[in-house]
């Protein structure tokens, strides 16, 4: 294995480890993967295993290096998830970054009332279409778990309304293989039929194995059905040093690689050169609080790292930011969301979620995930860099302002001002005569009203009424 990490889209090298770091890494996770091994418990999964040379006792399987370098060698470095009109929506491959919302909170900060209330599906309906009206959300989760419909196929239900309110990439959850079997069918017929979604799957399964080192049935059976069907998969661990995992980073990076690389073994032998997508949610686990933090200094470490580690096996890479320990929207929440952006940005971590997350990932809120669509435009700005050639050194235009000069109205200045710089839409620059004047708005006031905004006002792209039928039918044979 290549102990070279390289950074293909970043125009600022970044790095929080040594390649000697990470080859110690790679090194300790073979040794891990080979001497413990790991729980799998599904039948399919441990026979793929066991032809394939793992060593198989009971439900523990032990993978030899030669295979993990098989799987990594077969997986494609660069994974595309489509929109539902087929167009290329997330190319996640080199240094690119994309950012998206989460899957899994319980709870909403209602934006009319401030209230923190249960999750609902008119609120991923509601999320769907606020992912789809800003411009530096790339993708959608459901945001929310939906608790007003049947708990065995609340997933369906939540998929319905993801489909029909976006035409962004999703990544989606599924309870288990039937439920995904459904979300795969309502996705056909969103895209128009199941030629198209083959050949372009605007959809991604989240699916995770269980801290530390355990492979579950109904995990895997989904995981397998991913690789079946060439439909691209987030396989990552949600993992706390302290708890599920050692203490010490590097310690929790083991043990993390380790479950991504044997999921990554059992869906290559399932299928060679299906799209897998690495990563991990790591974090801490409070020791004050007891919490799963998303705002610790530790977990924006663990983040980059493993977006260097994904790198240096050529895959693409899953990371967590624009989410927050706070209950509110708040400063708090504000720095924690930036350094996570940045943390994910610079490191070249590609698909990346949580965004609009509080409480560590019990709220959601949708003032925050606007809030955190200008953030990622600052980043975004940050981690672009400065162009350097003959026109942006800009001799011709300085000579012909001269000394003592004035550039706003030079053809230079017109030429480049918008490429060259950001414009924010929220964070306030004016004087404070002009903020005085529009009625002393605070950044919260400016996020709620383009909330409601959005909410009251904004149409995505609508599903073509006989696909929409199709899919209703769907919905209704679920309840008998």
């Amino acid at each position: 294995m290549k102990n070279e990490v390289k950074k293909m889209d970043s125009s600022i090298d970044f790095g929080v480890l040594s390649h000697k770091d990470i080859a110690q890494i790679h090194q300790a996770t073979l040794e891990l993967l080979g001497n413990t091994g790991v729980e799998v418990q599904e039948e399919e999964a441990r026979n793929l295993l066991a032809s394939a040379g793992a060593t198989i006792q009971g439900t523990r399987a032990r993978i030899n290096s030669d295979l993990i370098d098989w799987a990594i060698s077969n997986a494609p470095k660069s994974v595309t998830i489509y929109r539902r009109d087929g167009k290329p929506g997330v190319v996640l491959e080199g240094g690119k970054t994309f950012f998206g919302t989460g899957s899994d909170c319980p709870n909403i900060l209602d934006p009319y009332t401030g209230e923190r209330r249960r999750f609902t599906t008119a609120d991923v309906a509601t999320a769907a279409r606020i992912v789809d009206a800003l411009p530096n959300i790339d993708f959608l989760m459901s945001m929310g778990i939906a608790q007003d419909n049947p708990p065995a196929v609340s997933d369906i239900y939540q998929f319905r309304e993801m489909i029909l309110n976006t035409q962004k990439p999703i990544v989606f959850t599924a309870h288990n293989k039937t439920g995904m079997e459904q979300i795969i069918r309502i996705a056909e017929i969103a895209c128009g039929g199941a030629k198209h979604f083959n050949e372009r799957p605007s959809i991604c399964l989240y699916a995770e194995p269980v801290s530390p080192l355990q492979h579950i049935e109904i995990v895997l059976k989904k995981l397998l059905l991913a690789a079946e069907r060439k439909i691209p998969v987030v396989y990552t661990p949600g993992i706390m040093a302290g708890g599920t995992a050692p203490i010490t980073l590097a310690g929790t990076l083991v043990v993390s690689n380790a479950e991504i690389l044997s999921g990554l073994v059992i869906h290559q032998l399932k299928q060679p050169g299906a799209p897998f997508i690495s990563g991990g949610v790591i974090t801490i686990l409070d020791m004050k609080s007891t919490n799963f933090s998303y705002g610790a200094p530790e977990f924006n470490l663990m983040g980059a790292a493993y977006s260097q580690i994904g790198q240096y096996y050529g895959l693409p890479v899953y990371g967590t930011a624009g989410c927050s320990d706070s209950k509110i929207l708040d400063q708090q929440a504000a720095i924690e969301a930036t350094m996570s952006c940045l943390a994910m940005c610079l490191s070249g971590s590609n698909l990346v979620h949580d965004v609009g997350y509080l409480e560590y990932g019990l709220t959601a809120s949708y003032e925050m995930l606007a809030m955190t669509n200008e953030i990622i435009g600052m980043v975004r700005r940050f981690t672009r860099g400065i162009e350097v050639n003959k026109e942006t050194l800009a001799l011709e235009a300085i000579d012909r302002v001269g000394p003592g000069g004035n550039f706003l109205a030079d053809d230079h200045t017109l030429e480049h001002f918008r490429s060259e710089l950001w414009f924010p839409e929220f964070l306030d620059r004016e004087n404070r005569n002009a903020w005085e004047n529009k009625g002393n708005k605070t950044l919260a006031d400016k996020l709620n009203e383009k909330v409601r905004d959005i909410i009251e006002h904004y149409q995505s792209k609508q599903v073509p009424n006989q696909a929409k039928t199709e899919i209703d039918k769907i919905i209704q044979a679920l309840n008998g």
